[in-house]
């Protein structure tokens, strides 16, 4: 059956031209428009499975607000423009389509981007409903078991954080009988860290009285149904409700969405989600919560009428009020941070982790890229195979194509043997391809075929090896301004760019840098055998003021180095790149040895040669192997030789000589 498309688009010429195309490589064009009033009454005849949708129209509605009705109805569309508006563009893209092609465009351009706009759509779709399900499964089974109400609040705040987002949630029944509320409260700490806040708590949190609060609590019109608030309409709520204005007060919300469940008899169960982001929710979670609503609340009827009472007991906090804490899940060792951003970003990694998805992380040097690779490996199906990590800005331009898909023996001149690549390397289990932006434009569409048709053909070889493997891949640098350069394959982009990862920089988490410090230290100080030093207040004021270009990478290389250089127990004072030299008795032991002449600041080379030098002396003078400078400093040891030579270590260092 051939895929059945509408095309929105208000230029004659462009819309029959696309027409034609379509039909002769045998799609059905169910339609063509040239307003959002127009496309709407085909849409609702028709229901096309993908549209191409020009962002100008006819009329006052533009193909913008088209691709929003479209996103709730999980109908694919492509946009059509040849605006170059960089406004209009970000609004464009926060609709997520499935492709953006620029005016004029080729025959093919339109071709294979309804190729990967269909492969994508499938993917969301199917990726939604298993997420979808399995949410739903777990939701029933909790309502169902035998717990307390209280934990299984706690269990339901759980399973929906990865789905919808919070930073506050208020659960629970309203007005059940005389009972004005029944229900608790979570404020997230940390990524599996929630306190969890009862009647009791909230009085003494906000020093209202109980008649107070309660008075407060009452149900509202507005958590009699499922909406959500943003930005400046939520401020304009807290204007109108008491309760939401003493949350939004005491705990720095920003955003809200309720989900109502309705229950026979009663007034309804409601989630009441909170964020400090002003742009936490939107109609994809809405769409969530409105198909949730019929199973969850026959789930909810049903174990009332069983266990044959009017409501839930009284629902109390636990009476220890320290936060409820449990261990962060397995495989998610070496990732610190409780920051919103980071726990956005672990959230995303571990709702993605079970799938078979794509997946895209995004972020600047230093900010654990790799990490959360191997975390969302580690929590695969995938995870007993192997996961094959390939440096993409680290390989040769003239042997890209031998390491990726591997060469037979006498491909070219070095080829002595058959090599199988890393993709075939990976077969089963998952490749990380790291840099993915770098990598030069032949070599890209190779890449995609690969992707596209899941088989390698091996330099100088003749048949092709199909291959299974999960694809991550990274990048540092904003791809869509590559592909607007040309730099980067449009088609590869769309293709990888399935579930994206955004990971927040270290200026933009300075919460973390405390406990990150601490780690590092605590780390550094166990691997050089001695006590566990210490950060001063003036050390760590050091740390938070300064911006930190390599973010993570360089606060862990920074605390390593004035951990093997500090000589009391206590790290002092901490000197930056680039900072000015303390003129003060504070600039201690660990600081000295960045100063030349008492006036100059080390440049970066020289403080990094003089760190490998006291790793190696640490070391007598040992690179590579078990206690190695290699393995001390966790680099490989051909790294390492490449910086020693690069700074002009010599021998005599490595031997331990003066």
């Amino acid at each position: 059956m051939s895929q059945r498309i509408l095309i929105v688009e208000d230029e004659f010429i462009v819309a029959n031209d696309l027409q034609f195309t379509l039909e002769k490589a045998g799609y059905d064009v169910c339609g063509s428009a040239d307003s959002v009033e127009e496309a709407r009454d085909i849409i609702k005849k028709y229901r096309p499975q993908l549209v191409l949708l020009d962002i100008h129209l006819q009329g006052t509605l533009t193909g913008i607000d088209l691709a929003k009705e479209l996103a709730e109805q999980d109908i694919a569309f492509v946009y059509l423009s040849a605006n170059s508006n960089q406004k209009i563009l970000e609004e464009a893209k926060a609709t997520n389509p499935y492709g953006f092609m620029v005016k004029p465009f080729r025959e093919k351009d339109v071709l294979v981007s309804l190729q990967i706009a269909q492969y994508l759509h499938e993917q969301n779709m199917t990726t939604k409903r298993n997420n979808e399900l399995m949410l739903q499964n777990s939701l029933n089974d909790i309502l169902a078991d035998s717990t307390d109400w209280g934990q299984k609040l706690l269990r339901i705040a759980k399973a929906m954080q990865p789905h919808i987002p919070f930073d506050y949630l208020a659960i629970g029944m309203k007005n059940l009988d005389a009972v004005p509320y029944e229900g608790l409260s979570f404020l997230r700490l940390s990524f599996n860290e929630y306190q969890t806040i009862g009647i009791e708590e909230l009085l003494n949190i906000t020093g209202l009285k109980r008649n107070e609060l309660l008075r407060l609590q009452e149900a509202e019109d507005d958590d009699k149904k499922s909406v959500f608030f943003n930005g400046d309409d939520f401020v304009r709520l807290t204007q109108q409700s008491g309760a939401k204005k003493l949350i939004a007060k005491t705990f720095q919300m920003a955003s809200n969405m309720v989900m109502h469940i309705p229950v026979a008899g009663r007034a309804g169960f409601t989630l009441s989600f909170y964020s400090r982001k002003a742009d936490a929710y939107g109609n994809r979670h809405l769409t969530l919560v409105n198909r949730l609503q019929r199973s969850l609340s026959a789930a909810i009827e049903g174990i009332l009428t069983d266990a044959k009472v009017t409501a839930p007991k009284s629902v109390n906090a636990p009476e220890v009020k320290a936060p409820v804490k449990e261990s962060a899940p397995k495989g998610f060792e070496g990732i610190i941070g409780s920051s919103h951003l980071m726990l956005t970003a672990l959230d995303h990694l571990s709702l993605v982790a079970p799938m078979e998805t794509s997946v895209l992380i995004l972020g600047e040097s230093g900010t654990g890229k790799e990490r959360f690779a191997k975390c969302i490996h580690k929590l695969s199906p995938r995870s007993k195979k192997q996961l094959v990590v390939v440096n993409c800005a680290a390989l040769p331009t003239h042997l890209i194509e031998s390491e990726l898909f591997g060469h037979e023996k006498g491909a070219f001149t070095g080829a002595v043997e058959k090599r199988a690549g890393k993709f075939e390397q990976a077969s089963g289990g998952t490749i990380f391809l790291d840099e993915i932006g770098e990598l030069p434009l032949e070599s890209q569409a190779k890449l995609l075929r690969v992707l596209q048709e899941k088989e390698v053909e091996k330099l100088g070889g003749k048949e092709t090896i199909k291959v299974d493997v999960r694809v991550i891949a990274a990048t540092n640098c904003n791809l869509e301004k590559e592909v607007a350069a040309g730099k980067f394959r449009l088609d590869l982009y769309y293709r990888l760019n399935i579930f994206p990862i955004l990971l927040p920089s270290l200026r933009e988490r300075k919460d973390d840098i405390p406990v990150l410090a601490e780690h590092f230290i605590e780390k550094y100080s166990t691997m050089a055998g001695r006590p566990k030093l210490t950060l001063s207040k003036q050390a760590l004021s050091d740390l938070m003021a300064y911006n930190w270009p390599g973010n993570v990478r360089e606060l862990e290389h920074l605390i390593e180095r004035n951990v093997l250089l500090t000589r009391g127990n206590v790290i002092e004072r901490i000197i930056l790149p680039g900072a000015a030299v303390p003129a003060t008795p504070m600039a201690t032991a660990a600081a000295a040895p960045v100063i030349l002449d008492g006036q100059r600041v080390k440049s970066i080379d020289e403080n990094e040669r003089d760190y490998i030098l006291a790793v190696l002396k640490k070391c007598g003078g040992r690179i590579a192997g078990p206690g190695g400078a290699a393995e001390l400093l966790d680099v490989p040891s051909t790294t390492l030789n490449s910086k020693m030579k690069r700074l002009g270590i010599t021998r005599k260092h490595v031997s331990g000589e003066n």
